[in-house]
């Protein structure tokens, strides 16, 4: 069975408030390349179409193709409207600029993982929206009714269209961490 195509959105357009406003995919992890780079390299070894999704002037610099948030929405939805839309019959990758400790291979699980409306680890009792993959063409109208009614959690969106957990080891859940604070980045 032919696997089905994909689209990657890194979502780039929160502010990083807790960061004094840098940009956190622009953050440079151990081995000295930023977090997107990263992210790019693993997306170009498992042969992924990627985009950046929000619109930061300080990620122009990549040259990754980006897409705005959209407008029906605020926060981390209105990101994940705007990936969804663009990946049509699809399915849509979310993941999180700041996360600086994801591997090949869990891109891969999630990847390879079977078919469900959205499959995604869970950490601590809660999903882990922005490193899911959702099929873009069965969410969007769930995520579309959620932006209307003024309700932009994650949590709920993931709820409301059935999710599936992607099985994850301690090891795995911790590669799941991101970079919030400053103090977060000590932990290399």
């Amino acid at each position: 069975m032919a696997m089905r195509r994909v689209l990657v959105g890194v979502l780039v357009g929160g502010e990083s408030r807790r960061m004094g406003g840098s940009p956190k995919g622009l953050l440079r992890v151990s081995t000295g390349e930023t977090i997107l780079e990263r992210w790019g390299g693993i997306f170009d070894r498992l042969g992924i179409e990627r985009v950046l999704v929000g619109a930061r002037p300080e990620y122009e610099v990549l040259g990754w193709r980006t897409l705005a948030d959209d407008p029906a929405a605020h926060g981390p939805l209105a990101g994940l409207l705007s990936l969804l839309s663009e990946a049509g019959d699809r399915y849509a990758i979310a993941v999180a600029c700041d996360m600086p400790y994801v591997g090949d291979d869990l891109v891969r699980r999630l990847l390879e993982a079977g078919d469900a409306t959205v499959v995604a680890p869970r950490r601590e009792d809660r999903w882990e929206p922005l490193f899911a993959r959702y099929d873009a063409k069965r969410v969007l109208p769930i995520a579309r009714a959620q932006a209307v009614e003024g309700r932009m959690a994650l949590q709920r969106l993931l709820d409301r269209s059935g999710a599936v957990e992607l099985p994850t080891d301690e090891e795995e859940r911790r590669a799941l961490g991101d970079w919030d604070s400053e103090t977060d980045i000590d932990r290399t």
